[in-house]
């Protein structure tokens, strides 16, 4: 004889809010379930999606003490039903429960990106971390690593469609969980080498505005790579910085601190 387990598919604008919905329509916590992503939706290119994200929850043996297996949903959006074991399973995304929350995002910007690089005919290898937790905002971004070969093209000219695809994927990210995301995609490393590099130039210059007591005027940089100067230089007491000029062409100027 085989077992059953109750199951019930929910279909809303996010995945998180499936998950939220479907917790509420069964009356427990997502410890007592498994969860499958069935679809995510369909954003589009630009979020913009034909059709909601529908998840299966799945109630674990040891949690169905008062749940009654029996009753049915009447919401047009759901369907409930039971599940035997020896039922073909037809290839959904299953998330160990224990991390569904911390590994949605993460699974969610990793799809997303994928399908973007897809769209670009473009091969590569795909990963996603979090970040350390940020000590003033007290929250983690999702870090994504693309590796392949060939792949300058992703980075352009001072990294211009590097930081289009960051904007373009943090948009359909946030759109898709139902919430802002900070999201960082970096393409072999380019980041990591370039964040070295310019602490290395904002160090060289501010040596150069001390020693000849003039201001020195780096290239136009996007914000955050303007960001990595004024953060390296904030803590040095010969100099200050300061950002001016119109985007795309925004510059930073590091000048030396007069001698009191």
């Amino acid at each position: 004889m085989t077992q059953q387990r109750a199951t019930i598919e929910i279909i809303a604008p996010t995945i998180n809010d499936a998950i939220e919905k479907g917790l509420v329509e069964l009356e427990l916590p997502r410890e007592a379930v498994e969860i499958e992503i069935l679809d995510e939706g369909n954003r589009g290119l630009f979020g913009l999606g034909a059709h909601q994200a529908r998840v299966r929850l799945i109630v674990k043996q040891n949690a169905t003490d008062g749940f009654d297996s029996t009753t049915t949903s009447t919401s047009s959006d759901i369907a409930f039903e039971l599940e035997t074991e020896e039922e073909p399973v037809i290839k959904p995304v299953r998330i160990p429960p224990a991390n569904t929350r911390e590994e949605i995002p993460l699974h969610v910007a990793q799809e997303t990106v994928g399908e973007l690089l897809g769209k670009m005919n473009i091969q590569a290898d795909v990963t996603t971390s979090y970040s350390e937790i940020d000590d003033v905002r007290g929250t983690r971004a999702i870090l994504v690593d693309i590796t392949g070969k060939d792949l300058s093209v992703l980075i352009g000219k001072r990294s211009e469609t590097l930081n289009a695809l960051q904007y373009i994927s943090r948009l359909i990210v946030s759109k898709e969980l139902g919430e802002n995301v900070t999201l960082v995609i970096d393409v072999e490393g380019y980041r990591t080498r370039r964040e070295r590099q310019l602490r290395q130039l904002a160090h060289r210059m501010a040596e150069q505005a001390i020693k000849t007591g003039r201001k020195q005027t780096l290239e136009p940089m996007p914000p955050n790579e303007r960001r990595i100067i004024h953060m390296e230089l904030r803590d040095d007491s010969h100099v200050t910085t300061e950002s001016f000029g119109e985007e795309p062409h925004r510059k930073v100027s590091i000048f030396p601190k007069e001698v009191e």
